[in-house]
């Protein structure tokens, strides 16, 4: 089975092909994998493979941590773009999240202010309000949307919550509207017997529906770059995507093919 950890809280820099210079902070375990999707196309590898034993880091860890490196990058004068949430799992699980978020936007004003804040979130914790608030702070939320049916959505991301739904997720994404940036992993394949495609007709023509109710100030559409581990998953590729982009922005979105 594909796993690609981090194996720290804070990694990197390393380049983003979509954020540039990019700083990342894992808040989930480092020798784990906490998530409440369980993708067919994650690096880090399916859930099955447990949480691990390190546990979530502090508040406080993390902050040490990340003023650490910092201070050490600005000393080097080395360049950064963007601090990102991303790593082992959902940021959005650990409980301290919006305070994190808080201590990082206080460090980063103090060593890079120039840097943008991300946060790569699969946008299963929407309803939870401090969540929203800590997301609502930063400079790029970037919010999942794969499939704008349920059982694509259902088939690709296998979501914990038996009951989260696309009827639920996109009405609490256009509360977010052009605060945030909408990420769309495009593939197509198999998994288990079943076909596994959503760049066809009806889920391209529901996407573009579900991104005018939302509002995003971006989708960013993308596919595959690395092994995943559903073996028998294709990587769209850039021609392919750029039409699929073109028909979503004559619907008037803003479309970044990365």
């Amino acid at each position: 089975m594909v796993t690609i950890l981090f194996h720290s809280t804070i990694f990197g820099p390393i380049h983003s092909r979509r954020l540039g210079t990019s700083l990342g902070i894992n808040l989930m375990p480092d020798d784990g994998k906490v998530c409440s999707f369980d993708c067919l196309y994650c690096e880090a590898g399916y859930n099955s493979q447990g949480a691990g034993s390190s546990g979530l880091p502090s508040r406080d860890k993390v902050k040490r941590l990340l003023e650490e490196k910092l201070r050490t990058m600005a000393e080097q004068d080395a360049p950064l773009d963007v601090i990102t949430f991303s790593g082992n799992g959902e940021p959005t699980l650990h409980p301290d999240f919006e305070g994190v978020v808080d201590d990082t936007l206080q460090l980063r004003d103090k060593y890079y202010p120039r840097a943008k804040v991300s946060v790569l979130c699969n946008s299963t914790r929407l309803d939870n309000q401090s969540v929203c608030r800590g997301l609502r702070k930063v400079d790029n939320c970037i919010l999942k949307l794969d499939s704008a049916l349920t059982p694509t959505m259902r088939l690709i991301d296998r979501p914990s919550n038996r009951n989260f739904t696309c009827e639920t997720l996109i009405p609490q994404l256009a509360e977010f509207g052009d605060k945030c940036i909408i990420q769309t992993m495009m593939l197509r394949g198999t998994h288990n017997g079943e076909v596994v495609d959503n760049t066809g007709d009806d889920e391209i023509e529901a996407l573009i529906e579900a991104y005018k109710r939302i509002n995003p100030s971006e989708v960013m559409l993308y596919s595959i770059d690395r092994p995943t581990p559903e073996s028998n998953l294709r990587k769209v590729e850039k021609d392919e995507l750029e039409r699929i982009a073109d028909k979503i922005r004559a619907a008037g979105i803003n479309v970044q093919v990365n």
